[in-house]
């Protein structure tokens, strides 16, 4: 059961009632952590139908949200049986998504020209921390190493520490996401030509687009590119956290003027009595004014008196507390499938809702019904897991 703001529906019902914009396409999602399963994740939250491709014996969690709404088959892609089985998926399929190091996909037998000789429509997209070329194409990395040379990294913290914001923009933001877009876009050219391609997706260049604005900030001269001096990196006395008086948190993020103004009559202070907004050599007495008065009341006494304001002053909840927010109960953002609580399919479509996520596939667990029957049902040409592996 799935249950999605205050009403619930069996989601499989659900799904086929509300099928999503993407319905009728298939994907094809080869190997990969993080990146490459997010993206499947959207494209099946938006009705897509997503095949995961797991190694035979492969112990993948089923509470991995990442792995909701697909379809998985067991295949040896070291077996030329398995190659073989992938690539008849692949001349029935719109879009293929991997996750390999440069090469290695060419070298199993599942690279983009024996892909294309399958399936010229297909949208080949591929998913690196570097890139398929340059200097560092064949290293290993992570998220935190891509946003360090994309010039992320050293923007955010304080001043004497750079810290990594999870592994969101990298991964997720720069990667995930910028891989989606171009997937969106070849199935666009593909659909008016007939004519497939493939899409290098980096987390460098994606990080790095990203900070699009910044770079433009820069040029102008209102973003100095000094971490623990900006607008945006916590050291705004009007964008930042403070603690309240029962030892959690309060976002403020009061940017503009007026916004400004009604935070500072909020706090029962004088705009008279304080430095000017923009004033960096006041900002830590504005600081220090603003961390007295937040510490005077609870996290839900300021956001009960704050209520109705444009002071843009929320609570900072936990990853835990944020499901029971009101607000977002009452738009559905989380939803709960078999016990787990996770993030409702976003954006949202007015025409061709989506509905709520689909549940997490045992490893496997679709590899006969996939082999077996192709997306209108005609015979497909089967493909046996190995011995003690679901079929």
């Amino acid at each position: 059961m799935v249950h999605l703001g205050h009403w619930s529906l069996d989601g499989a019902r659900y799904r086929r009632l509300m099928p999503g914009p993407l319905n009728g396409v298939r994907v094809i999602e080869l190997g990969g952590i993080g990146p490459v399963p997010h993206a499947g994740m959207v494209l099946a939250d938006l009705g897509a139908e997503v095949i995961e491709v797991v190694r035979p014996g492969a112990a993948l969690d089923i509470r991995d949200v990442l792995r909701r709404g697909k379809k998985s088959v067991a295949v040896d892609l070291k077996s030329p049986e398995g190659v073989a089985a992938v690539l008849r998926l692949v001349a029935g399929s719109h879009v293929l998504i991997e996750g390999f190091r440069p090469g290695v996909a060419e070298r199993l037998g599942v690279g983009p020209d024996e892909c294309f000789a399958a399936n010229p429509r297909l949208v080949y997209g591929r998913m690196t921390g570097w890139g398929q070329q340059g200097p560092l194409a064949d290293r290993a990395g992570h998220d935190i190493d891509y946003i360090a040379v994309s010039g992320v990294l050293s923007s955010v913290g304080p001043q004497g520490h750079p810290y990594p914001p999870l592994n969101l923009v990298g991964d997720f933001g720069g990667g995930s996401m910028l891989l989606l877009v171009g997937v969106l876009a070849a199935l666009r050219h593909a659909d008016e030509t007939g004519e497939g391609q493939v899409i290098d997706a980096a987390m460098v260049d994606g990080s790095a687009l990203l900070m699009a604005m910044h770079h433009g900030a820069v040029a102008a001269g209102w973003w100095t590119g000094r971490r623990g001096e900006e607008l945006f990196d916590g050291s705004a006395p009007f964008y930042t956290t403070y603690r309240t008086a029962d030892d959690e948190w309060v976002a403020v993020g009061a940017l503009e003027p007026q916004f400004f103004q009604e935070l500072v009559e909020g706090l029962g202070l004088d705009l008279a009595d304080l430095p000017a907004q923009m004033d960096r050599e006041g900002w830590p007495e504005m600081r220090r004014v603003f961390a007295e008065r937040f510490a005077q009341r609870t996290r839900a006494e300021w956001e009960e008196h704050f209520a109705g304001s444009d002071a843009c002053v929320v609570g900072v909840y936990s990853m835990t507390e944020a499901p029971r927010h009101p607000h977002l109960v009452d738009r559905g953002t989380f939803v709960e499938v078999d016990g787990v609580i996770q993030p409702a399919p976003s954006p949202r479509f007015s025409a061709t809702p989506a509905g709520p996520p689909g549940p997490i596939p045992a490893p496997g667990e679709h590899t006969s019904e996939v082999f077996t029957s192709g997306p209108t049902g005609e015979g497909r040409g089967g493909y046996s897991a190995q011995p003690g592996e679901r079929s």
